[in-house]
C-alpha cells in the first residue's frame, strides 16, 4: 500500500538523516503503509517505524546482523547507531538492494529451510505471538458491520485459546521470520534474500510454512502442483500436522484484519476487505476462495 507522505514524515526523516549523517536531500517514498520506506541519496533506504517501536526496529537492525554473520543473505544496515528516534519514531538505514522480484516457491522454501536450521540467537528476539496487532486492526475496520467485527472478535478469542492451551508436539522451536511470502523472500541477479524481519522470532517454523500453505489451501494464491513443489524443497507438509488449522486459522486473520484495517481510508478495498469476512463466515463456499493481493 502506498499512499502520499504526509510533512510530519518528511520531517521526521529529514531529522533522522542529520543525526545519522546521512543526506536527505531529495528523498523519495517508496511506500507509505503501517511503516514507511524511502530511497535515499547513495543507494540507501530509510525505515520509519511506528510510535512506539523502538525495541521492534532496534531488534530488526540486531537480527540482520545475525543473518549477515550466518550467511543467510538479507537488507544489510548501515554502519551507523541506529534506530535513530525521532518524534517518538524509530529510523532505521539500509543498503537499497539491486533490481529484485518475488521469490519462486522454490525459493522460498529453500530460504526457509537454511533459516530454520540455524542455531538460535544468543541474544532476545521474543517469542511468537500470531496475533500481534490483530485487535487494533479489527478495533478500526469501520467499514465492517458490527455483527461482522464481533464475530471475527469472537474467531481471534477462539483461536488465541487454542494457541495457549499449546499446540500438538511439531518441528522444534527456531528463529523464524514471521512473515514469509514470495514479496518478503525476493530474488536479486545474485541470490535470494530475506527482507522485512519485524515478525522475527522465536516459534515453531510450521508458523512460516502455514504462511504458503494457506496461500494454497485458504486463499488460492499458490496452485496445488506449486504447493506440492513448496513441500519437496522444504522436506515437510505442514497441512499433516496436527497443529495446521489453528495456525492456518491465524494467517487468514491476519489477512482479514489487514485488509479491513486499511479499506477504512481506502475505499477501493472494501469491496476485498468485505469479501474476506464473508468466506471466513462461509458465505462464498468452501476454501480456496480467490483473493485479490493487497499492498
Amino acid at each position: 500500500m502506498t499512499t502520499a507522505p504526509n510533512s510530519s514524515s518528511a520531517a521526521v526523516l529529514r531529522a533522522a538523516c542529520v543525526a545519522a549523517g546521512v543526506d536527505p536531500t531529495d528523498a523519495e517514498p517508496i511506500r507509505i503503509a503501517e511503516n514507511e520506506t524511502w530511497r535515499l541519496r547513495g543507494g540507501l533506504i530509510a525505515r520509519i517505524a511506528r510510535t512506539g517501536q523502538h525495541g521492534a526496529a532496534e531488534r530488526e537492525v540486531r537480527v540482520a546482523r545475525w543473518l549477515l554473520a550466518n550467511a543467510v543473505p538479507t537488507a544489510r544496515p548501515l554502519a551507523v547507531a541506529q534506530p535513530v528516534a525521532t518524534a517518538g519514531r524509530p529510523v532505521t538505514f539500509w543498503e537499497e538492494l539491486p533490481a529484485h522480484e518475488h521469490g519462486s516457491i522454490t525459493e522460498v522454501a529453500q530460504a526457509l529451510k537454511t533459516l530454520h536450521a540455524l542455531p538460535v540467537p544468543d541474544f532476545d528476539i521474543g517469542r511468537l505471538d500470531p496475533f500481534v496487532r490483530i485487535p487494533e486492526r479489527l478495533g478500526s475496520a469501520s467499514t465492517l458491520p458490527e455483527n461482522d467485527r464481533r464475530w471475527l472478535l469472537d474467531r481471534l478469542h477462539d483461536l488465541a485459546d487454542q494457541w495457549d492451551s499449546g499446540l500438538p508436539e511439531g518441528l522444534p522451536h527456531r528463529a523464524i521470520h514471521g512473515d514469509a511470502w514470495p514479496g518478503n523472500i525476493v530474488r536479486t541477479p545474485q541470490q535470494t534474500v530475506l527482507l522485512d524481519l519485524e515478525r522475527f522470532s522465536i516459534g515453531p517454523p510450521e508458523w512460516d510454512l502455514v504462511s504458503t500453505a494457506a496461500r494454497s489451501r485458504s486463499t488460492g494464491a499458490v496452485t496445488p502442483a506449486e504447493y506440492a513443489e513448496f513441500c519437496s524443497a522444504y522436506g515437510h507438509d505442514v497441512t499433516q500436522w496436527p497443529g495446521y488449522e489453528v495456525l492456518a486459522g491465524a494467517r487468514e486473520l491476519r489477512m482479514v484484519s489487514y485488509a479491513a484495517q486499511h479499506a477504512t481510508s481506502h475505499p477501493g478495498w472494501r469491496e476485498q476487505a468485505q469479501y474476506r469476512v464473508d468466506c471466513l463466515r462461509g458465505r462464498h463456499g468452501p476454501r480456496p476462495w480467490s483473493w485479490q493481493g493487497i499492498m
